[in-house]
């Protein structure tokens, strides 16, 4: 499985290297959570099939859920069968939080994608 490390996908972000950060983490966990990574989308994993369309193929895609399970690892390989660079957060939102990576506020709406 393709894949994406803490300490890779921080270096990207201080590259403002072009990539779509998607965020699937349940809406509860998220709510729980409080925050997001910087410049992440939030989308329903439970709609997975009505967004997945809508994913830019120009730049790869990373997915990111509560711990770097079944949800990111799914939907990775959803788009990776649709012929999109998709690789998922390794260990997920709460090792970033836990390496005290930056977060910010969620906001309580869906992201669209770009």
């Amino acid at each position: 499985m393709d894949r994406i490390t803490i300490c890779e996908l921080d270096e990207w972000l201080r590259a403002q290297r072009s990539f779509t950060l998607l965020d699937v983490r349940r809406e509860r966990v998220r709510t729980a959570d409080g925050a997001d990574i910087p410049g992440a989308r939030w989308l329903r994993p439970e709609d997975l099939f009505t967004w997945k369309d809508e994913v830019p193929r120009d730049r790869p895609a990373v997915i990111v859920c509560a711990h770097g399970h079944e949800l990111s690892q799914g939907a990775a390989a959803t788009l990776r069968a649709m012929g999109l660079d998709a690789r998922f957060l390794v260990d997920g939102f709460a090792a970033w939080r836990e390496s005290g990576r930056p977060v910010v506020p969620i906001e309580r709406t869906e992201g669209a994608l770009p």
